[in-house]
């Protein structure tokens, strides 16, 4: 059954595969704790030790990198719908 046309499921193949892409790498650096992506974790302003702050900022990382995983396994099933739409545009075109 088609759904979209060639040069839509063509885009979405595109983007579906650079969106796999950027969340499995975002991902895996929120899961090796990257410096340079601490301002994306939801901190409070202040912690009344140094222990607090690690706990609670590891524990953001893990999270946002469980988050950019599961985003990219979304991005996989828009990845298979639009190469299914590919394959059922190119075959009616082609007969």
């Amino acid at each position: 059954m088609k759904i979209c046309g060639p040069k839509l499921s063509l885009c979405g193949l595109i983007i579906s595969v650079w969106g796999i892409v950027q969340l499995v790498l975002m991902g895996l650096f929120f899961y090796i704790n990257s410096v340079a992506l601490i301002e994306d974790l939801p901190l409070e302003e202040e912690y009344h030790s140094l222990e607090a702050f690690y706990t609670a900022a590891n524990r953001a990382y893990k999270q946002n990198a469980y988050n950019c995983w599961i985003a990219a396994c979304i991005y996989v099933l828009t990845l298979l719908l639009s190469a299914q739409q590919f394959y059922m545009n190119s075959r009616v075109t082609a007969n």
